[in-house]
């Protein structure tokens, strides 16, 4: 528990440290025009707009640097502007102080970097009718990374503290978002044999931001085990497969403790990664976080009859061996 606290405070401040990350390694650089004839309101010059163009879109850490192409000086301030008649009042915009060029002139140029995501209006206070919007997403990758930004292969490989049991982790999509399904498919092994191990008891477990937010018991089969789960936050996530271990009396015992295990962290394993924020959904519908029915039941079920049959053909060949010879009756009859 106490590995986990520590884990997971770090965890916890490493969302922030990711989108820098990312950030910084696919940074970009565009432009936006203040067109010749911006400073006129009633835009009855050569120019359409006031800033070309009105509405960009870019990711954290990119930088946007405007261009003076007017003939007047301007500001690139964020806030709300006045509208294309809200000047003709008292209304001369209002800035938020989110960034603030000062007055640049014709010919000169201003350049800012988004550290952060959000929707960004901005406008001249000068020329408060002139209005522009930037809209700064963060930067996802295109491949799978732990807690820590260390790009992924799948599948994972992490073996339980007893170093008795292989557990092999992968999911997909590749890259988690949330809004979207995510199957987690996992597999036991002997790290003795290398051989795949069945019907193994464990409980699955995500935390996200320092909180528990789902668990489930599980019973894997041949092939391994999976768990569907959607995400409605992001953030950084810790997977953990916990007290690992067979219920069976038939396991092998050079790989697994029959019934409870002592200590559930000496058969745990954990893995980390991060949730982003999905650009293209913001709701899902509610899914089934289970797997389908496994048949474990008929498993065990098989097993049983198996059992009684094999009882009942020892009990047939009992019977059979002490069972009375019938004498012949027909003793001294004459051959013809």
């Amino acid at each position: 528990m106490k590995t986990y606290m520590r884990l997971s405070r770090i965890i916890f401040f490493l969302p922030p440290l990711l989108i820098l990350f990312f950030a910084q390694a696919n940074a970009e650089e565009y432009n936006v025009i203040i067109p010749f004839g911006a400073y006129n309101p009633e835009l009855n010059t050569s120019a359409e707009v006031w800033y070309d163009p009105p509405q960009m879109y870019v990711t954290v850490g990119d930088t946007v640097t405007w261009y003076n192409d007017d003939k007047e000086g301007h500001t690139v301030t964020s806030g709300e502007g006045s509208g294309r008649f809200g000047w003709m009042g008292d209304n001369f915009g209002k800035p938020n102080n989110i960034f603030d060029s000062d007055r640049f002139m014709p010919g000169e140029s201003w350049s800012y970097k988004f550290e952060n995501s959000g929707t960004f209006s901005y406008y001249c206070t000068i020329h408060p009718w002139m209005e522009g919007i930037l809209i700064v997403e963060k930067q996802i990758p295109d491949y799978p990374h732990d807690a820590t930004g260390t790009k992924l292969e799948f599948p994972l490989l992490q073996y339980t503290p007893d170093r008795n049991i292989e557990v092999n982790l992968s999911w997909d999509p590749p890259v988690i978002k949330t809004h979207e399904k995510i199957q987690f498919v996992y597999q036991f092994y002997d790290p003795q044999t290398n051989s795949n191990l069945a019907q193994m008891k464990y409980n699955f477990v995500i935390f996200q931001n320092g909180q528990e937010i789902f668990r489930d018991e599980g019973l894997s089969q041949i092939g391994g085990d999976y768990r569907n789960f959607v995400f409605s936050d992001s953030g950084s996530i810790i997977v953990r497969i916990e007290g690992i271990h067979s219920p069976s009396i038939f396991a092998e015992s050079s790989v697994t403790v029959f019934g409870e295990v002592g200590s559930k962290e000496q058969r745990s394993v954990d893995f980390t990664t991060a949730v982003y924020d999905n650009p293209e959904k913001t709701s899902h519908e509610t899914y089934h976080i289970k797997p389908a029915q496994r048949l474990t039941t008929y498993y065990e079920l098989m097993l049983i009859i198996i059992l009684v049959l094999a009882v009942m053909f020892l009990l047939a060949m009992f019977w059979l061996k002490k069972k009375p010879k019938i004498k012949d009756d027909k003793q001294g009859a004459v051959k013809s």
